[in-house]
């Protein structure tokens, strides 16, 4: 299984970004899937989940209202759409994919076995 994130960069704060997450190996429509990330210094921390159906999401609270998870099974690929960014959301953003490690949450690390190597979003005041 392989994950590609794309899409980080540099924004204003009050400003949007798209993260992209491309699967191979597995099927998004078939998997639970997240987006975690890390800033210098923190631990992982757990931003979006989605199900395998697309129906089920769950947020953190510190993202809760401005960001968006979404799957295209066509493309295979899952979204975070991040808007109204803060200075705090400064972080490398990473994609999990869980296949079958054993499920404790759906913003916990360890719920998830396959990782993507991150995408950088930088976020100025």
């Amino acid at each position: 299984v392989q994950l590609v994130e794309s899409g980080g960069g540099s924004a204003q704060a009050g400003g949007s970004l798209t993260l992209s997450c491309a699967a191979s190996g597995a099927t998004v429509s078939d998997t639970w899937m997240g987006w975690f990330r890390q800033a210098p210094g923190k631990e992982r921390e757990g931003v979006a989940h989605i199900d395998n159906g697309g129906d089920s999401k769950y947020y953190d609270d510190s993202v809760k209202g401005r960001f968006i998870i979404t799957q295209d099974n066509a493309k295979n690929t899952i979204y975070l759409q991040m808007n109204s960014l803060k200075p705090d959301d400064t972080a490398m953003y990473y994609c999990a994919a869980r296949l079958r490690c054993l499920w404790i949450g759906p913003l916990r690390a360890n719920s998830y076995d396959y990782w993507g190597l991150g995408t950088q979003v930088t976020v100025s005041s």
